[in-house]
């Protein structure tokens, strides 16, 4: 449960460092990110324990399709990136921008690249759950593209997308193990098996 947690913790931490002239109702997450930004280390250090955590979910969740587990992991990636090539303090930045996209892209799609359709799938990669979490994912996007544009609740609709995200992955590795069979051979090689610990 990690994953989750982190970001939560990040981004609250970060903003307290911040202080009052920080609102995270209408602020972005990346604005706490930021060179010599008071919660930089903060918020930082938590994007990059949640990349972590999606690369290593993307490794041990051999139940998912190969291509669903590769989206993840650059979702990981991808926020590493996000720290190596923060917002500017002030404007904008094609660079962060271009990244910040392609990770949302790959954390919206894994969901339904990882899907299995045979009826022995574990419940969270089922195709019904996968196109819902991404469906989810891609109307909170939405969201945030309209309160960006209107200048309102931005931050809002960023942590929310973010949150649920971060949160997902959980919910499959948990509906894989709790899935009939899933340690019965130790997870090798097993459809419904999850190698290692959660790191969720």
């Amino acid at each position: 449960m990690s994953a989750p947690v982190l970001l939560i913790a990040g981004w609250t931490g970060a903003a307290l460092l911040e202080g009052p002239a920080y609102d995270p109702a209408r602020q972005t997450i990346s604005v706490l990110a930021t060179y010599g930004a008071p919660g930089f280390w903060v918020m930082s250090g938590a994007l990059l324990a949640l990349g972590l955590c999606h690369l290593l979910t993307a490794w041990g969740l051999r139940a998912a399709a190969l291509a669903g587990r590769v989206a993840l992991g650059g979702g990981g990636l991808a926020a590493f990136a996000v720290v190596l090539l923060p917002a500017p303090s002030s404007g904008g930045s094609l660079r962060h921008g271009s990244v910040a996209v392609v990770g949302f892209t790959l954390l919206a799609v894994w969901p339904v690249l990882a899907a299995d359709r045979s009826t022995e799938a574990p419940w969270g990669l089922r195709p019904v759950p996968s196109w819902a979490a991404t469906s989810v994912m891609g109307a909170g996007a939405l969201w945030f593209v309209f309160e960006s544009n209107d200048n309102g609740a931005a931050g809002v609709a960023e942590r929310f997308v973010t949150s649920f995200q971060s949160l997902w992955p959980l919910v499959v590795v948990l509906s894989c193990l709790r899935h009939p069979g899933s340690r019965s051979d130790g997870n090798a090689g097993h459809p419904t098996g999850y190698a290692g610990d959660d790191p969720r």
